[in-house]
């Protein structure tokens, strides 16, 4: 029996960029044939229960990525355990998932979204971070868009690497 590779993503409140990063890496994988299980999370409250933003959606959509049903939850650190990746799409979120990991092994784990962009791979992860678009309109979103997905095919290829999105057996 195989188990899928599995990735969260991780932002503030998880309505705009870490649905968004979510979607677009579920997307990717599944377009590749890759046995690759993705979900995302934020790390305040502030959010739980909501949908997706309307303008990620819509970013989304004018990109041919399909969603489904979202709902913004708090990131749960037995989730540490569960995942072999875990992506912060800022360095708040990189932080603070540091501080929660709960051994050296787990926070190994915890890596920048974009540090798998090889436009920015070589530089610091305070370099790395993509800003909050929710405070902007449709252009930041498009950036937003633009930023995790120059990522995508580092993280695919990080998987692949490490044999897991193959379908090989990791139980």
């Amino acid at each position: 029996m195989t188990k899928p590779y599995r990735i969260i993503t991780v932002c503030t409140g998880n309505i705009c960029r870490s649905p968004m990063a979510e979607f677009i890496l579920a997307n990717a994988a599944r377009d590749a044939g890759l046995d690759v299980e993705v979900d995302s999370a934020g790390t305040t409250q502030w959010e739980i229960g909501n949908p997706l933003d309307s303008r990620a959606a819509d970013v989304l959509s004018r990109h041919g990525i399909p969603t489904t049903a979202h709902t913004a939850r708090h990131f749960n650190t037995a989730w540490f355990a569960e995942r072999e990746l875990i992506l912060a799409l800022d360095t708040d979120h990189f932080d603070a998932l540091l501080a929660l990991a709960p051994t050296p092994e787990a926070a190994a784990k915890v890596r920048m979204l974009r540090s798998f962009d090889p436009a920015v791979a070589h530089v610091g992860s305070q370099a790395q971070g993509i800003y909050d678009p929710w405070f902007g309109d449709d252009h930041d979103f498009e950036v937003s868009w633009a930023l995790i997905s120059a990522a995508v095919p580092g993280i695919l290829a990080y998987v692949t690497a490490n044999g897991a999105a193959q379908g090989t057996d990791r139980g």
